[in-house]
């Protein structure tokens, strides 16, 4: 029987079999009502009608199942009796990525599901090999780097690149995506970091470059797969080699050849110099007497996807807030006028960007509302129980919930839906205009992680995202293309806008 005969016998059975009973029990709709009315549960199927119905904004009513419920935790119910949890509990919170880490490791269902593209990398791993990997990547994040990196990787990008572009969108006066065009700046940026490869992604042409279309295919993908209602179907597919499963296969190999090659240029220029003076990640692996290629190259794919998404996506919901809140907006003009550099082209160095304490707040402010990874998924090794008393069954997969946790009332006030950056200052004592930054615990407001997995990253991204606001503000004044615009939130890995972000790009009159 060839491929195709399979697929359709396969195709007749599972309608047979699941779809036609899901509709005589959709007809009926009869269900056994759990505690969460809106989520009504059938025998054997769950919950899986209404997730259908909410695939569109998965994200959004997963968010409206958890804050519905008093302990701000919920049950989701899969096919075949397979359970989900989700909170948006602090105390919860601090249980899984603190208090009991080792009882809840990503696991092996999420590995299994990302090992094509992330292999065994960092966001892939766990114990020992994770540890091993945190311990060396820790030191491309200190002080030095950092300094390094936002005086030059970011600097040459905003200054040849970024403001270039928005200069000559502001010329035409015609629209452009400035969702697609910080993500091109995001990717530039993490491969330099990543690889000490400039892949060239944003220039004025916004060229199509072969690596990160590739990259952006398999990334898309992979998501379909991750977040799928029944994971079977896929399992079926790859082993077949039927759809997108086969699609996928293609694009991971293309992404891995192409890191491969990559590599293999850095570890020779490594044998014919005995010290670089690039800093970026592959070189440190290399140096660190790391040779097995497949594992190196996982490690380099997950810090590109660290990195790509998550800042840009931060942003272009940053930009699309503060176009609605002009006093925001004249809040960090006035902070960027008080840098000491502010004629530098951009903003001010390392210690001027670092101290823009308002602008700071503001993007805080932006990721709370719409955090970069807005779900994160952990598996229990062992039976347990939460500190609001829900039980979890060894093999439960639980997910704490950023989205979520970023519209608590009690924790942010009747305003949680208000774009305030004040929340997160107050006053400080050197006098009136001048303020200091107030923190949230990481457990309550855990958009970079918290515990042992906390983002290595973190300080990096906010400098890289204060010096690009500071870059782009300091000249021009971003609007939205079409008035009263509200953007569809859609997410795979991250949160972004359906169909981009289109803006009129103007120069700045005054400044």
């Amino acid at each position: 029987m060839d491929l195709q005969s399979s697929a359709l016998v396969f195709f007749i059975f599972f309608s047979i079999s699941i779809v036609f009973p899901l509709l005589i029990l959709f007809l009926l709709r009869n269900p056994n009502h759990h505690h969460h009315s809106a989520a009504p549960i059938y025998p054997v199927v769950g919950s899986i009608l209404t997730i259908w119905r909410n695939k569109q904004r998965r994200v959004q009513w997963i968010s409206d199942m958890i804050l519905s419920t008093p302990t701000l935790t919920f049950t989701l119910h899969r096919p075949l009796g397979y359970r989900q949890l989700f909170t948006a509990d602090a105390a919860n919170v601090q249980h899984l990525l603190k208090n009991h880490f080792y009882n809840y490791p990503k696991g092996a269902v999420f590995r299994s599901t990302l090992r094509d593209f992330l292999g065994d990398g960092i966001f892939n791993a766990d114990a020992e090999n994770w540890k091993f990997q945190r311990q060396l990547s820790s030191h491309q994040f200190n002080t030095k780097s950092l300094r390094r990196f936002v005086e030059t990787v970011v600097d040459e990008e905003l200054s040849d690149r970024l403001v270039p572009v928005l200069g000559g969108a502001a010329g035409s006066g015609g629209a452009v995506d400035l969702q697609d065009i910080l993500q091109r700046f995001a990717f530039d940026n993490i491969c330099r970091i990543a690889f000490g490869y400039d892949p060239a992604y944003l220039l004025p042409s916004l060229p199509e470059v072969e690596f990160a279309v590739v990259f952006d295919t398999a990334l898309n993908l992979i998501s379909e797969r991750f977040n799928s209602n029944i994971p079977f179907l896929w399992k079926i597919n790859r082993a077949l080699g039927l759809g997108k499963e086969k699609k996928l296969s293609e694009k991971i190999e293309e992404v891995r050849e192409f890191a491969k090659k990559i590599m293999r240029e850095k570890e020779s220029e490594l044998r014919r110099r005995s010290t670089l003076e690039s800093e970026d990640l592959l070189s440190r692996f290399l140096s660190s007497g790391q040779s097995d290629e497949e594992f190196v190259v996982d490690v380099v794919i997950c810090f590109i996807l660290a990195g790509r998404d998550t800042t840009s996506a931060a942003l272009t919901w940053f930009f699309w807030l503060l176009s609605s809140h002009p006093e925001v907006e004249a809040e960090i003009l006035r902070e960027i006028k008080q840098g000491k550099n502010s004629d530098d082209g951009g903003g001010g160095g390392y210690d001027e960007v670092k101290s823009m304490v308002y602008t700071h707040a503001a993007i805080s402010e932006a990721m709370r509302l719409y955090p970069p990874v807005p779900v994160s998924t952990k598996s229990a090794l062992n039976d347990d129980v939460l500190p609001d008393g829900t039980a979890v069954r060894k093999g439960t997969r639980i997910s704490y919930h950023p989205y979520a946790m970023g519209r608590v009332e009690k924790v942010w006030g009747p305003d949680w839906a208000e774009f305030r950056p004040r929340r997160w200052l107050e006053e400080a004592e050197e006098g009136e205009g001048r303020w200091k930054f107030v923190g949230r615990d990481p457990y309550t407001y855990p958009v970079f992680q918290a515990g042992p997995r906390i983002c290595l990253g973190k300080d990096m991204a906010y400098l890289q995202m204060k010096r690009v606001v500071a870059g782009i503000l300091r000249r021009f004044t971003v609007a939205p293309a079409e008035e009263g615009f509200s953007p569809v939130y859609v997410s795979d890995f991250t949160s972004k806008m359906k169909g981009g972000f289109m803006v009129r790009v103007r120069d700045r009159v005054r400044f």
